[in-house]
């Protein structure tokens, strides 16, 4: 099967990349991981503009009313500037559960508001839930307004980590197609992260010079690319077959978003090593801009469902069929 966008996609993810390339975004990044989220939130309102943040939210409530493929178009160019916030939540995420509990909200999300969720036990915290506009809990197949806790450390400064305690009960849903959607979010972010880590790897590599040669053209540099831009196109059917599998509501869309999940971040994982080794001990510094790729990417490989859970999922589902 070939996977190839329309125009209207392409052209999408080109004004939204556009958007985020007119925009400091490491300085809006260490903004935010200083607390101080007013450049991120001004990036946020000009995405809202573009309507990213009503993409699965209907045309009745101001959204676009579009699909999962739409989704992960827009979420892998959110993955590649690296935007900070909860993206997989607002975006994906809380427009599924509100749509069923709490529709009077819809419209609120769609213009710009920032959503977090924690859906325990795979998503135990919520994200940024000090600045975003609405916090969610799932519990007992319910949905409740959250009350955040003390905050705890995460690898990516950038991603404030909340526990959280029912509030207000909203109603009652189904959360597994939203689990589906957050995981589904979550590796085209990682694709797009990994992505952007073999640009800036591949610029410095033929800047970097040793022994007199630019080290883009010794055998072992070139060898390390190369396997990083292949898994990065070997996930990208898996990323786009999981996105026609929840767009069409296959049986098997929870065990294809499980592949394309453990692909794209065994792929942006290898992209973020292989960026470290070949910059050196530059790269470990925080004052380089890679280490704000490397630190999200790490902090997303485990981020609605750890890769063993997901890897679990494809087998069960595998073994099932058989």
């Amino acid at each position: 099967m070939r996977f190839a966008l329309d125009s209207s996609q392409q052209d999408f993810a080109s004004s939204i990349d556009a958007l985020l390339s007119k925009s400091d975004m490491p300085a809006v990044i260490r903004s935010w991981n200083r607390g101080d989220t007013e450049p991120g939130r001004k990036v946020w309102q000009r995405l809202a503009e573009t309507g990213i943040n009503g993409l699965l939210i209907g045309e009745e409530h101001d959204g676009l009313g579009a699909d999962a493929v739409d989704l992960v178009v827009a979420v892998e160019q959110l993955g590649r500037h690296a935007v900070p916030g909860p993206v997989a939540e607002t975006i994906a995420v809380a427009p599924h559960l509100l749509a069923q509990a709490a529709p009077g909200r819809l419209s609120a999300l769609a213009e710009g508001s920032l959503a977090t969720v924690a859906t325990p036990p795979h998503v135990p915290f919520a994200v940024d839930a000090d600045t975003a506009d609405l916090v969610l809990l799932v519990e007992n197949s319910s949905l409740h307004l959250g009350d955040p806790g003390v905050v705890q450390d995460s690898v990516d400064q950038s991603r404030r980590l909340f526990p959280v305690t029912a509030g207000q009960r909203l109603g009652a849903v189904e959360c597994a197609p939203a689990f589906d959607l957050g995981a589904l979010a979550t590796a085209a972010q990682l694709q797009g992260l990994g992505h952007t880590l073999l640009e800036m790897t591949t610029d410095y590599a033929k800047q970097r010079k040793q022994f007199g040669k630019v080290i883009g053209q010794f055998q072992a540099i070139k060898h390390h690319l190369a396997e990083v831009a292949v898994g990065l196109e070997m996930s990208r059917p898996l990323l786009h077959g999981a996105a026609l599998s929840v767009r069409d509501g296959s049986p098997n869309a929870p065990r294809d978003v499980s592949a394309a999940k453990v692909a794209c971040g065994d792929a942006a994982y290898r992209a973020a090593r292989v960026a470290l080794q070949v910059h050196g001990a530059i790269g470990y510094t925080q004052e380089h801009d890679l280490s704000l790729w490397l630190t999200k990417v790490r902090a997303l490989v485990t981020a609605w469902g750890t890769s063993s859970f997901h890897r679990g999922r494809v087998v069960d589902s595998l073994v099932g069929a058989s």
